[in-house]
């Protein structure tokens, strides 16, 4: 005795909220983004490297359409001597 296959119909259903983040899937969000710049001596020329990298990322992330602009953190700290006085 043969049996007929019959066709399954299937309908597939797309995702409209994220697993992850039970966000709506076609929800464009922009990133929040922070630069981070740093100068490791107090010299003059390391100063002026320095507002470079602050404005260098400042630029660069409010140039991005995905990106939000959130700060520029900033350390001016010195580095610790390589060679120490023991």
């Amino acid at each position: 005795m043969s049996r007929a296959k019959t066709a399954k119909n299937v309908t597939t259903i797309p995702a409209t909220i994220s697993r992850f983040t039970a966000a709506p899937i076609n929800e464009q969000r922009k990133r929040r983004t922070a630069g981070y710049a740093r100068v490791s001596t107090d010299s003059e020329e390391q100063f002026t490297s320095y507002e470079a990298q602050v404005d260098y990322y400042t630029n660069y992330i409010k140039s991005r359409d995905d990106w939000e602009f959130v700060d520029v953190y900033t350390d001016e700290g010195i580095s610790a001597d390589l060679n120490p006085e023991n």
